[in-house]
């Protein structure tokens, strides 16, 4: 009789622990982001901050925009955080997730040397990109398909007035990734790494720049175009494209990080007393 309880004992605490293993695994989901807001610091913020709020463990996988993109369209993600508003909305389009949602912004900055050898400084990002180009400065692009690489190459374009391939020879020989032209195929802080060692120009987000710490010789040399605009976007992995999707689960870190808490979070999150990011999902939402 007594072992017959202790079985039965057994059993139900078996039962009970996986229960509790299966309500742990639900408590936790993947958001596929942008190496701008891991190495800004951002996540390491904001994430313990919803864990509070939620109970909800938030996994970060960390890559340029267009990887993180292709990530969540194998349904590997339960949401999707980046910046690149073609691609995202190209993502709903297809069907991956019902909607895009602006969360929040911050800005493109042109990073160079102090002494800045092309005479690049002011606050138009096409004029210093042709002057980096006629200098046949050092130019370090991401080169990964991220957000950053995106908006570096729309600027290209512009420097040359016509589409790719068309005009400008000069600049079309700088793009043809010669010596100075070098793209590294590498996140925001190891691209930033390399302009600092080699005193090259870089395009970075100023999320990343602020939290960079080995700036070396580096400074910000052009800024406030408003073409630099950069701006981010939240969207959940559609559960009918991919059934595993942690739609309950996802979806609450959309509604909070979209939300008063979440939007609060990131305006106060600062560097050096300065803010990295801008929350404008209220006002997208006008």
């Amino acid at each position: 009789m007594r072992d017959g309880a202790v079985r039965v004992a057994a059993g139900m605490l078996s039962a009970g622990l996986l229960v509790s293993t299966a309500a742990l695994a639900q408590s936790s989901i993947v958001v596929a982001s942008t190496t701008s807001t891991e190495q800004s610091g951002l996540f390491s913020y904001l994430l313990p901050e919803f864990k509070k709020a939620s109970g909800i463990d938030v996994k970060v996988v960390a890559l340029g925009t267009g990887q993180a993109i292709d990530m969540a369209r194998r349904g590997d993600a339960d949401v999707l955080f980046v910046h690149d508003q073609v691609a995202e909305e190209k993502f709903v389009a297809e069907g991956f997730a019902a909607k895009r949602q602006e969360v929040m912004y911050n800005d493109f900055v042109l990073i160079g040397p102090k002494a800045d050898p092309a005479a690049t400084r002011g606050s138009n990002i096409v004029a210093a990109l042709k002057k980096v180009a006629t200098a046949n400065a050092p130019f370090i692009s991401r080169g990964d398909k991220s957000g950053t690489h995106a908006a570096e190459l729309r600027f290209w374009k512009m420097a040359q007035g016509e589409p790719i391939g068309t005009a400008q020879p000069a600049l079309m020989e700088f793009l043809s990734k010669g010596a100075a032209y070098r793209s590294c195929g590498c996140g925001m802080g190891p691209a930033l790494n390399i302009a600092a060692s080699s005193g090259a120009y870089v395009l970075a987000d100023r999320g990343t720049w602020l939290n960079f710490k080995n700036r070396a010789d580096l400074a910000v040399l052009v800024e406030g175009d408003k073409r630099l605009f950069n701006q981010y976007g939240v969207m959940l992995v559609s559960a009918a494209k991919h059934p595993q999707v942690k739609t309950a689960e996802g979806q609450k870190f959309v509604d909070w990080v979209t939300g008063d808490a979440g939007q609060k979070a990131i305006a106060s999150y600062k560097i050096g007393g300065e803010q990295l990011f801008f929350p404008n999902a209220a006002s997208a939402a006008r």
